[in-house]
């Protein structure tokens, strides 16, 4: 029986030390998802839909997206907006990541539809309580290997 490769978690920020910390926070949750890490808007959504300098990246969606909103070029809210009007990505789970405690930014997260917000720096129990709220995503992220 073919064993699925884990699908990766897409990483969506532009400051290597929040990058860095939240990194370390899904190793200490002892996720085996590999994390592939971009700096901005504009290269998460090139990621997405593997095109631009990711053109020949492998095949597949990400489990999840983590999604600063403050980049450089395009923020998380953008890319939010349009992940959200693509068919493909609508229901992908998103979990925004972010420094800003403005209300503003929260109910607008909500409004595009993501699925958890967690503020930023990441601390293990508040991200792992973000991950929870995910029943779903959880049990993607947790799944024993398929007994074959």
């Amino acid at each position: 029986m073919k064993h699925t490769p884990l699908r990766p978690i897409l990483l969506v920020e532009d400051s290597p030390v929040d990058a860095e910390m939240t990194v370390d926070a899904l190793r200490q949750a002892h996720l085996a998802n590999p994390v592939v890490h971009v700096e901005d808007g504009v290269d998460g959504l090139d990621w997405l839909y593997a095109r631009g300098s990711f053109a020949g990246r492998s095949e597949g969606d990400p489990v999840v997206v983590l999604l600063d909103i403050k980049m450089p070029r395009m923020n998380g809210l953008d890319v939010l907006k349009q992940m959200r009007a693509d068919e493909r990505f609508r229901h992908l789970p998103v979990v925004i990541l972010s420094s800003s405690r403005e209300e503003s930014d929260l109910a607008r997260s909500w409004d595009l539809g993501v699925n958890a917000y967690v503020i930023k720096p990441v601390d293990v129990g508040q991200f792992f309580q973000a991950v929870r709220t995910l029943g779903q995503f959880w049990a993607v992220l947790n799944q024993a290997p398929e007994q074959g």
